[in-house]
C-alpha cells in the first residue's frame, strides 16, 4: 500500500500548470517587486526567480553593508599603501608642485624648494649665473635686510642652506615644528623679493673668485695630508673633511669639459672667472624670470608637517613665480649634451699624489637600465686605504687594490642627467702604482660584459637596497629625495617598486647592460698630478674589450 501512495504522489507532482497558473507567473516576473512562484512551478523556474531576485538586491545595495566596498570589479591602486608613509602632492593652478611627507611624531621639518634649473641652462656668456644667484639670494630682500635675515633663522635655531647642480638648484631650512611657516615666508621672501645690492654683488664676486682660486691649493693639502698619513687636532681634522671632496670636484670637472666638450653639461658651476667679473643685476634677474618659474619647481616639507595646511600657506606666499609653460626637457632637446670619447692632463710634479677618473657614457634618470647600472657601481665598489678591508671585500676591484696596495682611494660612480650619465671610476694613487691600478680597474669594469656571478650580483643589490635606505635618515633627506624625484621622474617611486626593479636585476641583465656601455665603447679620461706614468688613452681604449678565441 506505502508503495502504490508514493507513485499516486510522484505522478500528481507532474501533472500540466493550468492556463491561470502561467498568467498569474508571468504576472508576477514583469511586477517591480517579484513574487515566489507557485509551488507548482518547475524547480528551474523557482531558481531563475530567486537569482534575479538576488541580483535585482545588488544592483540597488544596503549601504550599511557595502559603505567601502562594491560588488561592481574595479581597478585600484595600493600605491599609498606601499608608499607608507605617503607623499602627498598637489598642483597648483599655476603650475607649481606641493609635496609633503609627514611624520608627526617627529619635532622638527625641513621646508625646501626645488628648482629644475642649474649651470646646464646657461649659456657660454652667462655660465656661472646660477651658483652666483645661490650666493646672493641670501644677501637680502625688500623687507628683511642681511642682518634681520640671519638673525631671524639662529633666533629659531635652524639651519638655512642651498646648493647649485649642473641640473638642479635647492634652497632649504631645516627648524622646529612651530617654526614650519616662518621657515616657508623667508624661502618665498628670498626667491621672490630678493634685491641683489651692487655693493654685495662686488663683496660675493670676491669671495667666489677666491673659492675659485683656494679649489686648487686645498685638493693639493688634502693630497699631502693623505700621502703623510699625518695625525693633527680637531679642527685639523674638521678642515680635512670639508675639502676632501674638493679634490674630486676638480677632476670631474676636468672630466665633464672633456666628455660632453662643447655641450652644455660640459660647462662648470661656477663659470669662468672672467664670467664672475662680468655678471650683473640684470643677468641674475632675468635667470629667475626664466628658469625659477612655477612649472620647474617644487616646494617639499617633510617632517611635522600637516600638507593640506603647508597648501594653503604655500598659495599664500608663492604669487610672484611666472607661469612660464616651458619645460626642462623642452630646453635640454633644443640643447642636447653629446658624449666625445677624448681625455684631458694636466701635469703637476708638486702634488704628491696622481689622481684620475676614466668614464664611459651613461643612462639617463629615465634610462630602463639606470637601475643595472646603479647595481655596477655597487659591485665595483669603493676603497679607501685608512677603512682596512681589501681580501676580505666584496668587490673583486677593491681585493685587487686592498692585497696589491696599489691605490690610496678608489671610488665606482655613476651620475645621471636628463639625456646622458657617466659611469665609471675614480681613483688616488702613488705615481709608481698607475699602471698597475690602471690594468686593474679597465680590467674588472671590462670583465662585467663576459663574466658575472650571480652570488656578486646578489650581494650588490642587497647592499645597494641598504644603502638607500640608510641615505633617507631624516626629514633632510627624505625632502631631497622627493625633491629629486619629482623633478626628474614627475612621482616619488616608492621603495616597494624600486627594490622589485632592483630584484629584477640578475647576471644576464649585467651582461647586456655591460656590453651596450662598456663593451668596445669610447671612453673620457680626466687626470691630473705626476701622472706620467698613466698609460695613454689609446692603452685604455684598447681594454674595453676582451680577445676571445
Amino acid at each position: 500500500m506505502a508503495w502504490k501512495r508514493l507513485l499516486t504522489l510522484g505522478r500528481g507532482s507532474h501533472r500540466p500548470l493550468s492556463a491561470t497558473t502561467f498568467r498569474s507567473f508571468s504576472d508576477a516576473a514583469v511586477a517591480t517587486v517579484p513574487t515566489p512562484p507557485p509551488p507548482t512551478a518547475m524547480i528551474y523556474d523557482r531558481m531563475a526567480e530567486s537569482v534575479n531576485s538576488k541580483l535585482k538586491i545588488l544592483e540597488n545595495p544596503d549601504p550599511r553593508f557595502l559603505k567601502y566596498g562594491s560588488p561592481h570589479p574595479t581597478l585600484k591602486s595600493h600605491t599609498h599603501i606601499l608608499s607608507s608613509p605617503e607623499t602627498r602632492i598637489t598642483t597648483l593652478p599655476s603650475g607649481l608642485r606641493v609635496a609633503t611627507e609627514s611624520n608627526l611624531a617627529s619635532k622638527t621639518a625641513t621646508v625646501g624648494v626645488w628648482i629644475d634649473a642649474g649651470s646646464r641652462f646657461e649659456s657660454d656668456e652667462t655660465n656661472g649665473t646660477a651658483h652666483f644667484l645661490e650666493h646672493m639670494i641670501f644677501k637680502g630682500t625688500e623687507k628683511r635686510g642681511v642682518r634681520e635675515l640671519e638673525e631671524e633663522i639662529e633666533n629659531m635655531g635652524g639651519h638655512l642652506n642651498a646648493y647649485t647642480s649642473r641640473e638642479q638648484t635647492t634652497y632649504y631650512a631645516k627648524v622646529m615644528d612651530k617654526d614650519v611657516n616662518k621657515a616657508l615666508d623667508i624661502l618665498a621672501d628670498i626667491l621672490q623679493n630678493s634685491t641683489f645690492d651692487e655693493e654685495r654683488m662686488s663683496r660675493e664676486r670676491d669671495v667666489i673668485t677666491l673659492e675659485m682660486k683656494e679649489l686648487w691649493v686645498l685638493a693639493v693639502y688634502v693630497l699631502s695630508f693623505v700621502l703623510l698619513g699625518l695625525t693633527v687636532a680637531k679642527i685639523g681634522v674638521f678642515v680635512v673633511l670639508g675639502v676632501e671632496g674638493q679634490t674630486e670636484e676638480v677632476i670631474f670637472d676636468h672630466l665633464h669639459a672633456t666628455a660632453f666638450q662643447y655641450t652644455p653639461l660640459g660647462r662648470t658651476i661656477l663659470g669662468p672667472a672672467k664670467n664672475i667679473e662680468t655678471i650683473s643685476r640684470d643677468d641674475l634677474r632675468n635667470y629667475i624670470q626664466t628658469h625659477y618659474t612655477a612649472p620647474r619647481m617644487v616646494i617639499v616639507a617633510s617632517g611635522a608637517v600637516r600638507h593640506d595646511e603647508f597648501v594653503g600657506e604655500v598659495k599664500k606666499l608663492f604669487t610672484k613665480l611666472s607661469s612660464d609653460p616651458t619645460t626642462a626637457s623642452q630646453l635640454v632637446a633644443k640643447d642636447p649634451a653629446y658624449f666625445t670619447g677624448s681625455e684631458v692632463r694636466i701635469i703637476d710634479d708638486d702634488i704628491p699624489l696622481a689622481q684620475f677618473a676614466v668614464a664611459f657614457q651613461g643612462a639617463s634618470w629615465t634610462d630602463p637600465d639606470s637601475i643595472p647600472l646603479m647595481v655596477m657601481q655597487a659591485m665595483l665598489g669603493s676603497w679607501n686605504k685608512s677603512a682596512g678591508g681589501g681580501k676580505h671585500m666584496g668587490s673583486e676591484l677593491a681585493q685587487r687594490i686592498g692585497i696589491n696596495e696599489i691605490a690610496e682611494s678608489m671610488m665606482a660612480f655613476n651620475t645621471n642627467y636628463k639625456d646622458t650619465g657617466l659611469f665609471g671610476v675614480y681613483a688616488v694613487a702613488k705615481p709608481d702604482c698607475l699602471d698597475d691600478l690602471a690594468w686593474a680597474i679597465m680590467h674588472e669594469t671590462t670583465k662585467l660584459c663576459y663574466r658575472v656571478s650571480e652570488a656578486d650580483v646578489t650581494r650588490a643589490c642587497n647592499q645597494l637596497k641598504s644603502s638607500l635606505l640608510l641615505h633617507i635618515d631624516g626629514s633632510s633627506p627624505v625632502a631631497e629625495d622627493i625633491g629629486r624625484q619629482l623633478l626628474t621622474y614627475g612621482r616619488r617611486i616608492p621603495f616597494a617598486e624600486l627594490f622589485a626593479r632592483i630584484d629584477a636585476v640578475d647576471a644576464s641583465t649585467i651582461k647586456r647592460v655591460a656590453n651596450r656601455f662598456i663593451h668596445d665603447q669610447d671612453i673620457a679620461i680626466a687626470a691630473m698630478g705626476p701622472i706620467q706614468g698613466l698609460p695613454d688613452y689609446n692603452w685604455f681604449r684598447r681594454r674595453t674589450y676582451l680577445n676571445r678565441y
